[in-house]
């Protein structure tokens, strides 16, 4: 790729959805493709265009995974290439079938203007290792995949994979591989699992160091711009610059959903990453779980009307969530299946002045401590000489707020302007973001 910059890939914080948080690993064709839909009709033209499909997109059985509360079934087998490469189950993504991968699909979503985004699990498959399956190399040699493998580097909580060891003479080549293979399916975003924080080894949670850098070179080497997403945290701040020079993402938190305590535990994350936002660096505090969740967790059999549940977030939260995200300047990746969403969850994804504030082109700033105050505010300053302000409630009780300034307040959830001097309560768990 002629002059290719990491930085340049990700400009502003990436916008979209990841299938996950609703469809947990069942997600099929039909229902991206739906998705897909629903964002190029409805979301579009705000910014949002990533269309992420999440884990085990390669396993044929992903559907009956739940019967007995197994997420992921230890020693599965799923769909690979000749060179030990995942490729689509095609039950469940039929335009796959034939070799085609992905590619049907991303032409797809392609057409309606959108992106294509996949999940994978670092390293190589265990069996593809255990049965001295081959791998694709640069120059012909005849090496197989557990000759690349770590079988002393693997996940906690997955058992598809073992890491690759970048000692060996072809890690390089697998990865290499993999990412060709993402580039002529048209793969736009990659989000990379157990690598952000290998939690499997807390004395050494960024064990998997070596193999961001091989994704990095390899994506260089597709010769397709890719965003480069690294899951699950939380990141480590010290290895802050490493982050910065080989990804585009990075998760400051384990998976995150609807509950308070999470979100209030967000702020301190959000403090500690805030100097490292910008330059197409973008610290991820995970999607945003609204509207309806988790379909895909109920047992083979679950009657329809009882599968998932509605947000636990109250109206209030859920706008906190959003709204720090947005003045910290974090991806926005809706987590939900998008035609279910209702009429409020929509406003909150559709107000074109908190996306506007997600893009700020400088760093926010919290002022006040998440520690140690009730009202935490965050500020960030635009380059035309405005400001904003967000004032959050992270207490129990309601509190009140004055604000003084020397021109305009503009509401940006109200859309409104409030004068130069305004006062307004915050309940509990309720905030305000303004314009000034």
């Amino acid at each position: 790729m002629e002059n290719y910059n990491k930085n340049s890939v990700a400009p502003q914080p990436p916008m979209g959805w990841n299938s996950y948080d609703y469809y947990n690993t069942m997600v099929n064709e039909q229902q991206v493709r739906a998705n897909a839909e629903y964002m190029a009709a409805h979301l579009k033209d705000l910014g949002w265009e990533y269309v992420v499909i999440d884990i085990q997109w390669s396993d044929p059985d992903a559907g009956n995974r739940n019967a007995e509360g197994i997420q992921y079934i230890p020693f599965s087998r799923f769909c690979i290439d000749e060179y030990s490469r995942q490729i689509p189950a095609p039950n469940r993504f039929p335009s796959s079938a034939g070799g085609k991968g992905f590619k049907p699909l991303a032409d797809y979503i392609h057409s309606l203007g959108l992106k294509f985004g996949i999940h994978i699990m670092r390293g190589i498959p265990r069996f593809a290792a255990h049965d001295h399956l081959p791998i694709k190399t640069h120059d012909g040699t005849k090496v197989t995949a557990d000759l690349v493998a770590n079988p002393y580097s693997v996940s906690r909580w997955n058992a598809d994979m073992y890491g690759v060891d970048a000692n060996r003479p072809y890690a390089q080549d697998y990865y290499d591989s993999i990412f060709e293979l993402y580039a002529s399916w048209g793969v736009d975003f990659v989000k990379v699992d157990d690598i952000c924080n290998t939690n499997m080894y807390p004395h050494a949670p960024y064990s998997a160091e070596k193999e961001i850098e091989m994704m990095a070179k390899a994506i260089e080497a597709s010769g397709r711009s890719m965003v480069l997403s690294l899951s699950p945290g939380p990141a480590v701040i010290e290895k802050a610059h490493h982050y910065e020079t080989f990804a585009n993402m990075w998760r400051i938190t384990d998976d995150f959903w609807d509950d308070w305590k999470l979100l209030k535990a967000m702020f301190e994350r959000c403090e500690v990453w805030q100097k490292h936002t910008g330059n197409g660096n973008w610290p991820d505090c995970d999607m945003l779980p609204m509207n309806r969740l988790g379909w895909g967790w109920a047992a083979p059999g679950t009657p329809e009307e009882k599968r998932g549940w509605y947000s636990k977030f109250t109206h209030e939260e859920t706008r906190t969530m959003i709204t720090l995200w947005s003045i910290f300047r974090a991806p926005l990746m809706i987590g939900t299946d998008l035609p279910q969403l209702d009429e409020f969850n929509l406003s909150l994804l559709t107000n074109p002045e908190i996306i506007e504030m997600d893009k700020c082109p400088n760093q926010a700033e919290q002022v006040s401590s998440s520690c140690h105050d009730d009202v935490v505010v965050w500020r960030n300053f635009t380059d035309d000489g405005h400001a904003y302000y967000a004032y959050f409630n992270i207490s129990e009780d309601p509190m009140e707020i004055t604000i003084n300034a020397d021109s305009n307040i503009r509401d940006l959830w109200e859309r409104k302007d409030m004068g130069k001097d305004i006062s307004f309560n915050l309940a509990a768990h309720e905030c305000k973001v303004f314009k000034i």
